[in-house]
Formats: structure tokens, sequence, C-alpha cells
């Protein structure tokens, strides 16, 4: 049965919603905590320019999702385009790479939670348990993580339209308290602060590079969701680039803004940087606790977003039979994928229970993850060039096959400095091991589901191409 015959999501999100919807996906918590790291890493200047080369490759790869998404207007967003352009186990891999990215940043959001919390009532843990890693993990820092993950999977069961509006309300929030910061430090601050521009060279460039698809990752929610969208298919591509270029922008001058309001002294013993330079600069405590309200409101727009785009991504796949049709169930009345939210929400509620290592494991196994998924997209971007050229495209993304061509170059650039021997390559045996498991998962289910990889029996619904075709 093909995905236009099972076409039964609700047609609910409006432009503003779907902007939101990938904004608030992009500016999560990492801009508060980590924001001191990319500094410190690379020198001021230097976590600018690898946050602006990060954010190259993503509108490359974000013109490549646009026309695709505008094309084929079908909730599986990578899954579909793979599967039409390349075939059935690389759409396979590029859904199953991006379900890892996106519960990777689910988990992260509940490790993220309790440690925010933390900052602002810091004896509030109670409870030893157990040590990971040289890290104490507390009975009611681990509660604080599974409160909220109740509470979001909660929002995500009862409908795509109450996520679409907390959403929108809390990307507000974070865009007006990042805007206060912003402006207030080109203002205020002292700019010799920013010295020394560059720290480490080229490899401390490259280790805050390396971070940026994990920062980045969200627009790519936007065609996971597509068939919940009341918009016509052009726009899609645009609010998508529109989305990118809003989060290119805030990673950049957020980075300026802290650069500029800490001294180096201050940046290197500092927590949380980006609220203490909130603080330095309008001169109260008050403004740092603001500006954490901030950082919680991204927690839960990030949390929110990608159990949106993982739980489309399962539901998809579980749609094309290449994972258990459990994950396809849909909520008799509220049209939302409820098993797998289930699913999702149950991963991120266990993710406290590792303790704050978790953090920087998920940003590092999950970041490699999404770049797979990228060069996926991009290959069967350029095929479907090639092969497919009077495919209807709304939008286009040039008239030659330069874009496509230049997301494939950098993608391939980006996974290979996660690989053992580079600079930011993955942590053994931690990260390794998020890594290699999930692969190991998703082999299996491969393996159990073999008889439905059939180029011949696997279809993708064709929206704008009448009428709908075999992959061939």
């Amino acid at each position: 049965m093909t995905i236009r015959e099972q076409k039964n999501l609700n047609k609910v999100l409006s432009r503003m919603d779907i902007l939101f919807l990938a904004f608030g996906a992009m500016i999560g918590w990492g801009w508060v905590v980590l924001s001191g790291n990319w500094i410190g890493s690379a020198g001021t200047l230097g976590a600018m320019i690898a946050f602006v080369i990060g954010g190259v490759l993503v509108i490359f790869v974000g013109l490549t999702y646009a026309e695709l998404a505008s094309a084929m207007p079908t909730t599986g967003g990578a899954l579909i385009y793979v599967l039409r352009g390349v075939g059935p186990k690389a759409a396979f891999a590029a859904s199953w790479a991006l379900a890892l990215g996106y519960i990777s940043v689910v988990a992260f959001e509940a490790v993220a939670l309790p440690t925010v919390v933390e900052y602002i009532f810091p004896n509030y843990k109670v409870g030893y348990m157990y040590t990971i890693t040289e890290y104490d993990v507390y009975l009611s820092w681990v509660l604080v993580g599974v409160a909220g993950s109740i509470f979001v999977t909660i929002i995500n069961y009862f409908g795509m339209k109450s996520a679409a509006i907390l959403q929108m309300v809390l990307t507000i929030v974070i865009a007006l308290i990042g805007l206060m910061l912003i402006f207030g430090a080109t203002i205020t601050s002292d700019f010799s602060n920013a010295e020394p521009l560059f720290v480490g060279g080229t490899a401390g460039v490259i280790a805050v590079l390396v971070m940026t698809p994990f920062m980045f990752v969200g627009f790519d929610v936007i065609p996971q969701t597509a068939e919940e969208m009341n918009v016509p298919p052009k726009s899609i591509g645009k609010i998508l680039i529109t989305s990118v270029g809003f989060a290119v922008f805030f990673y950049v001058a957020v980075i300026f803004a802290v650069g500029i309001s800490l001294d180096k002294g201050v940046l290197s013993s500092s927590v949380l940087p980006t609220a203490d330079a909130m603080a330095a600069v309008y001169g109260s405590s008050l403004f740092a606790t603001i500006l954490i309200l901030g950082g919680v409101a991204g927690i839960l727009t990030s949390w929110n977003a990608f159990i949106i785009g993982g739980s489309r991504v399962l539901y998809s796949m579980a749609e094309k039979k290449m994972i258990p049709a459990w994950f396809g169930k849909l909520h008799p009345k509220n049209n939302t994928p409820t098993n797998a939210i289930l699913f999702i929400g149950a991963l991120s509620t266990i993710a406290p229970l590792l303790g704050r290592p978790m953090l920087v494991w998920l940003v590092d196994a999950g970041g490699l993850a999404i770049v797979i998924a990228y060069f996926c997209v991009a290959l069967a971007f350029v095929k479907l060039r090639k092969n497919e050229p009077d495919m209807v495209r709304p939008f286009r993304a040039g008239k030659s096959n330069a874009v496509g061509w230049t997301a494939f170059i950098l993608s391939i650039g980006f996974i290979s400095l996660y690989l053992p021997g580079m600079p930011a390559a993955l942590i053994w045996p931690y990260e390794w091991l998020i890594f290699a498991g999930w692969w190991g998962i998703g082999f299996v289910l491969m393996f159990i589901m073999r008889a439905n990889y059939n180029r011949h029996t696997m279809t993708y619904t064709d929206a704008l191409n009448e009428p709908s075709e075999k992959v061939q």
C-alpha cells in the first residue's frame, strides 16, 4: 500500500508554525551551555568562522532538501528522496541515521534540563545513586529530566497543533532573550575581550566545526511534516532556507556577544558563560536567570521538534515496512504516530540515568549520524537531477547540479572529521558504542525485514507528478 492510500495525518501547520518549528529546533540549549567551549577551543573569531562554515554546509544541504521537499511533499523526508533517487537500502540507511540524530537530540535535552536547573538551584541534588565517568548521579537530578520527558511526550501525543503552539510561544521567548544579549553586548561591552581572536589554529576551528551539524540540525524536521502543512509546495523550500539563515545569524551573533562581554579569565571559569555574559551586559544576576529561562525554552523547543521529526521518520519507515508496523500506528482521534512518539519518549526518559557526560557523547554520535543522512540526500538530489530532469520542482536550487555536488562533497568532508585520527574523532568507547550499537540494531531490523527490500514493490508517492510510480 502506498503512502497516498494511508495518508491520514492532519494538515494543520501554517507558514509561521513551520518557521517556528525549524528555527526553534535549531536554537535549543547548546548556545547557552556550550558557547564558552566554542570560544575556548577556537577563539572568538575562530568559533564564529567555524559556525559560518558549518552554516554554509547546512545551507547547501538545506537547498537540496528544499527542492526535494517541494517536489515530494510527503511525510518521510530523506526516506522518500533517497528511495526515489538511490534505492531502498540507501533509503533505510539515510532514515536510520536521521532517526539516531533526532533521538540523540531528544535524549540530549532530557539531560540538559536537570543540568540547567542545577545552575538555578545549586544544592537541589539529593539522593545519591551512583557515579558514571566521575560524575555523581542523584535521584532528584534524574527526576527533573524524567518529568520533562513525560511532559513533552504528552504534548505530542495529543496532537500536532498543540505541539506547534507550544513551539511558537517558546521560540519567541528564546529569540527575544537572545536579541537582548546580542544588542546589549554590542552597545556596552569591551571589544578587547574578544582577544585572542583565534585559539588552536586550524585544529581549534575544526574542533568547533565538527559540532555544528548537531547545532543546526532541525531544518530537516520540515520535510518530515510535509503532509501536515497547509501551504503550497513551493513555500516549503523558501521557509526551510529562511529558518537556516536565521539560525546561522543567531549562533554567530551569540558567540560574538559572549566573546566581547567576558574576559578570558571569567570565560574559562564560567559554568554557563552565556548567562554570565548576560549578567555582565546588564549589571545584574537577575538577567543571567532570565537568559537561563530562555535556555529552558530552548531545551523544550528542540525536544518538542525532534520528537515530532523522529516520530515521523519512524512512522514513515514503518509504512514502507522497513521496521515493524507497530511504529506506524496512528492515534484514532489525534492522527499522531502514537507508538513512535512513546518509543522516543521512553528513550529520553531513560537518558538522565546516564548522567551529564551523556551531553557530549550524544552531540558527537548524533552529529556523525546527521551528516551521513545529509550525504545520502545530496546523493539523491544529484541522481534525480540526472535521471528525472522533467520532475516537477516548484522550488529549484539553481539550474545546474552545483548545489547538489557542493552539498555532497561537504558532507563527505564532515564525515571524515569524525573518523579515528582526526582532531574531532568520536571518543572511544562511549561515542562509538552509541553509534555502532544503533547501526547494529538497524542491521538486525534490515535482516528481519529483508523480504520487503524489493525495488519493484517499495513505492513512493509523487504528489506533483501523477501517477504514483514504482522505484525504477
